[in-house]
């Protein structure tokens, strides 16, 4: 009995250890990055004149708008369908627990490691570079970060369901491609769609400012009228991306319902829907831009490999404020301060926009609002905010934590509604009022899930962080840009690699922390 009393006292006092550690590291990390609340309010002045100019917006400017509007979504369509198509194809190959080479499938899952270590914009200069200017170079790059970010997910998903049909079907003779789309496949098939719709919302938010490095879409458009102050018709590039959004998240609803099985459909509608995404990916592919190769040489190329293989280990190695070190952690810390910040506002909205907590017409203002946030592109974000706060790491972390608040609501809202709510209703019954019942019965329930989704969105962040510096908000993205943009590969190759291995960090203490809270 003493034991189980200390062995108690001992997890209490740890529990408390890591929470003190934690706000420890919060502080210390809003304090390097400058966080002053006494700045953002002396000069919220700035922050209400350009949310005022948004509105209304130009509506009459809305026919320039749509044809970047429609590369938006064609560069969308075909990256995420090409991404995942190659995803499937790999996935397979990298998961542990099935047939196949292990030398194969660790090299696969180190190249997949590298690639998700690079935002899509990152990506999209690279191949502006290779490729040419337009959208096939913005293709590209939301292919290569659709197909790095699923992948991982899949073959995750493989990893953690029964092989027991697909073993026995090896062994009745079929090929491990054919077990596993009879034996593994259909286990995982709702997952992998539903990855999918949630990659195509992103890459439409993704794709919005390709057009920054020169690879299509409607960021060239965004960044022109907010350089001239034209907010007006900003407001109507981002009312078109809102409408947009909004359309993607009603299909994707629509065919959840339907890979989720809680809706049918007959089967000739089943086909006709099937030859109806078929048809739209094929459309989008075949009309896009083609590759421009007029600026792409050989002593580029043999310049790019050479600088790549070569990195600047000086630069790397560097202790000073300008070194690699210091902007990594800067960028950790502008991440963390972000995540942190996005999530207490999440939290409670998530609940305002859940019709467990409120009626449902009021609970889907508060959907709309955390929509009409998620459809806002990040880098906007940043430019609105360095008005306000001034170049710096604080303009990081006001970006990243606007940006946090409107996925992790969402996250918090789904995990809210799946919750079994009957502890919630009998406490109620008895006359407990609302704060403790929250605590008690549903907050318990919700941490996994909740924590689950802080730690992704803080692995997105460490990416985005990365190009925040694009415009002045800190961290390591302004250097690697600048490096690729002066065809300093060494320098940008010594960028590169720290990043890789600061995501490889990050990845490793997301997985100890899952554990622990499993």
């Amino acid at each position: 009995m003493k034991e189980k009393i200390f062995a108690k006292k001992y997890r209490t006092l740890r529990h408390l250890a890591g929470v003190l550690a934690f706000l420890l590291l919060f502080f210390a990390a809003a304090a390097w990055t400058d966080c002053s609340l006494s700045q953002l309010w002396t000069r919220r002045a700035h922050l209400t004149d350009i949310v005022s100019g948004l509105f209304p917006p130009d509506l009459s400017y809305f026919s320039h708008v749509l044809e970047p509007l429609l590369a938006t979504i064609q560069m969308s369509v075909t990256g995420t369908g090409l991404g995942a198509l190659l995803a499937l194809l790999l996935a397979p190959i990298c998961a542990r627990n099935l047939r196949g080479s292990r030398t194969v499938g660790s090299l696969c899952r180190a190249l997949i490691q590298i690639l998700r270590s690079f935002p899509a914009l990152i990506l999209a200069l690279l191949a502006t570079f290779l490729l040419g200017l337009g959208t096939f170079a913005g293709t590209t790059a939301l292919t290569l970060y659709t197909f790095a970010i699923l992948t991982r997910l899949t073959y995750e998903d493989i990893e953690n369901t029964s092989i027991s049909a697909y073993e026995a079907l090896c062994s009745l003779g079929a090929s491990p491609a054919a077990a596993f789309s009879r034996g593994i496949f259909p286990g995982i098939a709702s997952s992998y769609f539903s990855n999918v719709l949630y990659l195509l919302e992103t890459n439409v938010r993704n794709s919005s400012i390709l057009g920054y490095v020169g690879a299509g879409g409607i960021g060239l458009l965004l960044d022109e009228k907010m350089s001239w102050l034209e907010y007006e018709k900003v407001g109507t590039i981002l009312l078109a991306l809102f409408i947009t959004v909004c359309v993607i998240e009603q299909i994707s609803v629509f065919l959840g319902s339907l890979i989720r099985g809680e809706r049918r459909i007959s089967r000739t509608a089943s086909r006709v829907l099937a030859l109806v995404v078929f048809l739209l990916f094929l459309f989008c592919t075949l009309t896009l831009t083609p590759p421009d190769f007029s600026h792409t040489s050989t002593a580029l190329l043999q310049n790019m490999l050479s600088g790549l293989l070569h990195p600047d280990w000086s630069f790397f190695f560097q202790t000073d404020s300008g070194g690699l070190g210091y902007l990594l952690l800067e960028t950790v810390a502008i991440s963390l301060v972000g995540t942190c910040v996005g999530a207490l506002i999440a939290l409670p909205l998530a609940f305002l926009s859940s019709p467990r907590f409120l009626p449902r017409p009021a609970a889907g203002l508060f959907r709309a609002f955390t929509l009409l946030i998620r459809s806002v592109p990040f880098m906007i974000y940043g430019l609105i905010f360095i008005r306000v706060s001034g170049p710096g790491a604080f303009t990081g972390v006001l970006t990243l934590s606007v940006c946090s608040i409107g996925l992790l609501a969402k996250r918090f809202t789904e995990a809210i509604d799946s919750l079994d709510f009957r502890p919630f209703q009998a406490l109620r019954s008895m006359g407990v009022s609302s704060l403790p019942t929250l605590c008690r019965a549903v907050l318990p329930q919700c941490l996994p899930a909740f924590a689950s989704a802080v730690l992704y969105r803080f692995d997105v962040n460490i990416r985005e962080a990365s190009v925040l510096g694009l415009v002045g908000a800190g961290g390591i993205g302004a250097p690697l840009i600048f490096a690729m943009n002066q065809y300093k590969w060494s320098t940008a190759s010594a960028i590169c690699l720290g990043l890789i291995l600061l995501v490889w960090l990050v990845d490793l203490l997301s997985a100890r922390l899952r554990r622990s809270l499993d």
